[in-house]
């Protein structure tokens, strides 16, 4: 795989709870790489990577995979609905802000403003 398909793939098999950022995962596979852990290989212009034998023996000695223990405990069915919300709040706000006058998106920025200040209110035991 190349560093892009492994970010996305690391993202679907945590379930989304875990998704390294290129910043992270680039500079690990280059260490990896000079440990001799894995290889890469140019094809299309993209950068290949697989284990080497060296490689794969580390894989299977190690620890349990991290994407493994990043979704272990997660209430799935919760962290869809938090999401759901959360994508629902910003584009109902996008579209305010897009098609909505001065007075409405001031309106919907302070709505915006007053939720964080709420969620943050939670956290501190306060209505």
């Amino acid at each position: 795989m190349h560093g892009y398909e492994m970010i996305q793939e690391i993202a679907e098999r945590s379930g989304g709870a875990w998704k390294p950022s290129p910043g992270s995962v680039y500079p690990t596979l280059q260490l990896l790489e000079d440990e001799g852990l894995i290889a890469s290989a140019a094809e299309g212009g993209k950068k290949l990577f697989s284990l080497t034998d060296e490689g794969r023996e580390a894989a299977e000695a190690g620890p349990e995979a991290p994407w493994e223990e990043a979704g272990r405990g997660v209430d799935w069915e919760t962290l869809h609905e938090i999401r759901q919300a959360g994508f629902g709040l910003m584009e109902a706000f996008g579209q305010v802000w897009k098609t909505g006058s001065k007075d409405q998106r001031d309106k919907a920025l302070a709505v915006i403003n007053e939720a964080r200040k709420k969620l943050y209110l939670i956290l501190a035991d306060e209505d």
